[in-house]
């Protein structure tokens, strides 16, 4: 019997040391002192700074990267040709969130500087005519999957903007770019049930993303179908998701947050306290009141994937001031939001066109929803 005991105790001690260590909880990052940053507010001033950005590349050609699957020789148009409405800002997703730019910013400050010159670039870029051309695009042998989701969430986010602007020229506008916003819809509940895993990546085809946008084109304008669908693949590819490694990112080239990206996304479509629990499991750091992330840092602006950085506190922000919103225990995480968003704004505008043609969008963006809270 005392033999037996000799070789149970041992085994008991190593059996409660790891069960200990299983229950340690990962550890938020700790800020050795928390310094208050104000909330950056989207004034005239600074609207007008913004207007520049997209002003300056909706209409301009080259440089262009088209992104394009070459079918034959007959394929090798210029941009304006193959893309009337959205050939400018460098390529074609940029060009149609340049187009949301001005639209957010004219509808928010129809004093703007060159809001007579803005109007006619849209109305004369999102033509009827224009638009179904882009349509039609789409509809060619090697084009069905052109800039999917990320393009896609994009025509979906400047068509919720038309739609709650209340102004002649948005219904004008809405009217034109309705049939590309339907095929978008129409893509999406196609592409949906097909995809079995979600992409986790922080560039361009990352899921949470495009899904985060086309379910709020679907709230606003009341799409049900899409709405549940998004719904419905969001907890199929996420519901189950714990310990997101935050700590991994950024990526040298990201301008999202994988992990931050879905918690946003899970906002949007669980019920409140679902959702804290949720949370609670995927980013436990988060609570944790002394929680820092450092912004991402740039190296080089001329550098077009380098400047993904910017892009990267920009989303980070929109995606804690949505993580955040009505959630009082999470409330400090927008102290963070501020941060990164006045970390990158004073960079964007005078530097380089790699940079220029794409991260006005990103900074109006988080500027809004900053200014939801």
């Amino acid at each position: 019997m005392i033999k037996s005991l000799r070789f149970a105790i041992p085994i008991l001690l190593l059996f409660a040391c790891n069960n200990s260590k299983e229950k340690e909880q990962p550890k938020a990052e700790q800020a050795s002192e928390i310094i208050l940053v104000e909330a950056p507010i989207l004034h005239l001033e600074e609207a007008n700074r913004l207007a520049e950005l997209p002003i300056n590349c909706v209409q301009v050609e080259y440089p262009n990267k088209l992104n394009q699957t070459i079918g034959s020789g007959e394929d090798l148009k210029s941009p304006k040709t193959l893309h009337p409405a959205f050939y400018g800002c460098f390529d074609w997703h940029s060009s149609v969130h340049g187009h949301w730019s001005l639209v957010s910013l004219l509808k928010q400050f129809p004093e703007l500087n060159k809001n007579t010159d803005i109007e006619q670039m849209l109305l004369q870029n999102m033509s009827k005519e224009n638009i179904q051309t882009e349509v039609n695009y789409f509809f060619e042998k090697h084009n069905a999957t052109y800039e999917r989701t990320y393009g896609w969430a994009w025509v979906l986010k400047l068509a919720e903007e038309l739609h709650t602007w209340d102004a002649p020229l948005a219904r004008e506008l809405e009217s034109n770019l309705q049939p590309l916003t339907d095929l978008m819809v129409e893509k999406y509940i196609e592409f949906l049930p097909k995809l079995n895993y979600p992409i986790r990546v922080g560039e361009h085809s990352n899921t949470a993303f495009g899904l985060s946008f086309a379910y709020d084109y679907a709230h606003t304008i009341g799409n049900e179908t899409l709405k549940s669908l998004i719904v419905q693949r969001s907890k199929d590819f996420y519901l189950k998701d714990a310990s997101c490694p935050l700590t991994w990112e950024p990526s040298g080239f990201d301008f999202l947050s994988p992990c931050l990206e879905e918690a946003a996304l899970m906002k949007r479509v669980l019920p409140t306290e679902e959702f804290k629990t949720w949370l609670s499991d995927f980013l436990p750091q988060l609570k944790d009141k002394n929680f820092a992330l450092e912004t991402g840092k740039v190296s080089d602006r001329t550098d077009g994937k380098l400047v993904h950085l910017d892009g990267v506190n920009f989303s980070r922000a929109w995606s804690l001031y949505e993580i955040s919103r009505d959630l009082p225990e999470y409330a400090h995480l927008k102290n963070i939001a501020n941060a990164h968003i006045t970390y990158s704004l004073p960079s964007i505008v005078g530097d380089s066109y790699e940079g220029g043609h794409w991260l006005g969008s990103f900074a109006i963006y988080a500027l809004n929803t900053a200014a939801r809270d």
